[in-house]
């Protein structure tokens, strides 16, 4: 075969039909007529972070005046119902500690020689690589036992949890009906829904009735299932989701029902079992999830159900596949709580007591505490944001009295609601305190001195 001589020609060939291509494509024609870019603008993004400057969101728009004291304000002291607040003791209601377990001596006994035996990394891992243990299993094993359940599995939090459970539940042909004022962890996880799903207003019987006929016909449509969500309490109003009425309906309905008893785990039943106890519907509720958050005083979640679905559930919840495995100190702090749940009926009793008296002491003057029938005391009142700053101040310099201020967004405009949490560790003089304070605020607020403070002028709602 002949060798092809190189041409020293066809360097500058291919060099001058580059540049002309360059002409062409930047500067004009082969004529010399200049070409129009404009269809080829290059746009340029926005910065990410600009509207974070200018738009703060509902409630950062008021972090000038709140964030410190309204906003993320710091508690200081031992857990308890009288703390430290901005230097001062208050008597607060804003716990998550319904049955006093936090400071209660044999829990701390427990957490801290677990911490002593443990420490705070123990086991290493996700439970499906090398974070399983026997004592997780006990746990779970007890869980189930408790509230009714074949079998019951831990997860790290409560939102992570509940949300990891929705997304292992549903494909993309299945249905989702829901209680409107679900809580916001299950709103997120619905968002990770790519099927439909439809909402019924709070505790609306009949309207559920609707939403499911729809889910029951798409559901035949797609091939999928249906799952209604629901809640034991409610945290915000502290009225309970409608679970005998749900559960009726699978008389006429297919569909599994997953209830969310955050506030119902420990302080409703005969045994504080839940609020499928309380309504006597603990085997028609498919699955049970409540969090460690509330009565338990601590950190972690479990889900529970039958042990096919549990089963399940522990092969396919990203969120703890891919995340490490509940510390072993919340394991046996948990185990320590659990059991004094079961064998201490007076810590559920003491936290009635309170209870009814509060509510009993703020019926008498005049409060609405909702429709409530659970230990969330939501005082109701109707003011603007200015005037929810401004009483809410009020109670904290003038009466000593610590509680979470509930505004717009999270009620509608208009409302405000002053959510009080009460432990089985109050005391009957807390609550007369507490009810003579509020009685005193209500009165200002209803003569319109907080619409016109310095506080509510510089919130301007």
């Amino acid at each position: 075969m002949s060798k092809v001589k190189f041409c020293p020609h066809l360097i500058l060939f291919k060099i001058q039909f580059w540049f002309n291509g360059l002409k062409v494509l930047f500067l004009a024609d082969f004529k010399g007529h200049p070409i129009n870019h404009s269809h080829s603008k290059i746009h340029k993004a926005l910065d990410l972070f600009a509207k974070l400057h200018t738009n703060l969101g509902p409630l950062g728009k008021h972090s000038q005046f709140s964030d410190g004291y309204y906003m993320f304000p710091k508690l200081e002291g031992e857990i308890a119902p009288r703390m430290r607040f901005q230097g001062r003791e208050v008597l607060t209601w804003s716990l998550n500690n319904y049955l006093g377990l936090a400071n209660h001596p044999e829990v701390r006994k427990a957490d801290a020689d677990a911490a002593a035996k443990w420490g705070a990394a123990y086991p290493m891992g996700a439970r499906m690589m090398s974070g399983q243990t026997s004592l997780h299993e006990q746990l779970e094993n007890e869980l189930a036992s408790f509230v009714g359940k074949e079998k019951a599995y831990l997860l790290n939090y409560g939102y992570q949890g509940i949300m990891s459970v929705i997304d292992a539940l549903l494909d993309r042909k299945d249905v989702v009906v829901y209680d409107s004022e679900c809580h916001a962890c299950i709103i997120d996880a619905l968002r990770m829904h790519m099927g439909k799903r439809y909402v019924f207003p709070h505790n609306d019987i009949e309207n559920c009735e609707k939403q499911l006929e729809r889910a029951t016909k798409l559901a035949a449509e797609t091939g999928g299932g249906i799952l209604v969500i629901t809640e034991g309490v409610f945290g915000m109003t502290g009225d309970q989701g409608k679970l005998k009425e749900i559960c009726d309906l699978k008389k006429k309905f297919e569909f599994r029902l997953l209830v969310d008893d955050a506030h119902g785990f420990g302080t409703m039943g005969k045994t504080g079992a839940g609020t499928h106890e309380e309504q006597g519907v603990i085997n028609e509720v498919d699955l049970y999830f409540s969090t460690f958050a509330k009565s338990m005083a601590s950190i972690g979640a479990f889900i529970a159900g039958e042990e096919k679905v549990v089963h399940y559930l522990r092969f396919n919840m990203r969120s703890q596949i891919f995340a490490k495995s509940l510390p072993m100190l919340l394991v046996e702090g948990g185990l320590k709580r659990l059991e004094l749940l079961r064998t201490r009926p007076e810590l559920k009793d003491n936290l009635w007591k309170v209870v009814n008296a509060l509510r009993k002491g703020l019926h008498d003057n005049g409060f609405s505490t909702g429709k409530s029938n659970s230990p969330v005391t939501p005082v109701v009142l109707n003011g603007t944001v200015g005037e929810a700053a401004a009483l809410s101040h009020d109670l904290r310099e003038n009466y000593n009295i610590f509680c979470s201020v509930v505004i717009y967004p999270v009620v509608p405009k208009g409302m405000i609601i002053l959510r009080l949490i009460p432990t089985a560790v109050h005391t009957m003089e807390d609550v007369a305190e507490t009810v003579a304070a509020f009685s005193a605020i209500k009165d200002k607020l209803t003569s319109g001195q907080y619409k016109t403070s310095e506080i509510a002028l510089a919130f301007g709602e």
